[in-house]
């Protein structure tokens, strides 16, 4: 059994609760209480020394420690998807995936994360970086509308973690007023993407909380 230790739906804990669900891999739950730095507690750090979720124990392995949401899907993908259902074995189309994948890595985790901290939560409101990130998260969900011409997903025109990690930030740019009637094969990939069952559980684990806020913004702004 694998033990992920997520915090209530974030971006990133989505990834990995999703590649979980795809996968079929058998798993429980610890939530951690950021309110609390739960996360910087010994225990966790020994874990995760970056004291950040997502993280999981492989309790198969000897309890391996993997840290890092990128990580752990392709940790994930190396062990427990013998079919290559979500990364693919042969060299070129795998090179694909993993560029996608970095992209969100390196791209739009770090700037919408950026966005939402000076749009949401900084204690000063700094209009210029505020207009920086979201437009820089705007011109990265542009790359992925480009990279959609003519193909239903990112890499190889086949579902993979690719799309899962980006698709897990794209939810929710609703929190920054981005409309993803700005790109519509984005949000047709979202919505296709969206549609699936593993995703939907994903999306709840370990509770509903980020899930059903995001309902909420959107009925509030309707």
């Amino acid at each position: 059994m694998l033990t992920s230790t997520t915090l209530s739906s974030t971006p990133n804990g989505w990834k990995a609760a999703i590649t979980l669900e795809e996968l079929g891999v058998t798993y429980e739950t610890v939530a951690i209480d950021m309110k609390s730095n739960q996360q910087k507690e010994d225990w966790y750090l020994k874990i995760n020394p970056n004291g950040r979720i997502p993280a999981m124990v492989d309790h198969t392995k000897n309890d391996f420690c993997v840290f890092e949401s990128g990580a752990m899907m392709l940790y994930l993908c190396d062990l427990y998807d013998p079919n290559h259902t979500l990364l693919p074995e042969e060299p070129l189309a795998r090179s694909k995936v993993m560029q996608f994948l970095m992209f969100q890595m390196g791209g739009i985790g770090p700037m919408q994360g950026q966005a939402n901290h000076f749009s949401k939560f900084a204690p000063e409101k700094i209009p210029y970086a505020v207009k920086r990130y979201i437009d820089e998260t705007k011109r990265l969900y542009e790359v992925l509308e480009i990279a959609l011409e003519g193909q239903d997903y990112l890499a190889n025109n086949q579902y993979s973690i690719a799309d899962i990690a980006s698709f897990s930030w794209v939810k929710w740019a609703i929190l920054l007023d981005i409309s993803l009637d700005e790109f519509p094969r984005v949000k047709s990939w979202a919505e296709r993407i969206e549609a699936r069952p593993a995703v939907q559980k994903g999306m709840l684990v370990p509770n509903d909380f980020g899930y059903n806020w995001l309902k909420q913004v959107a009925a509030e702004k309707n």
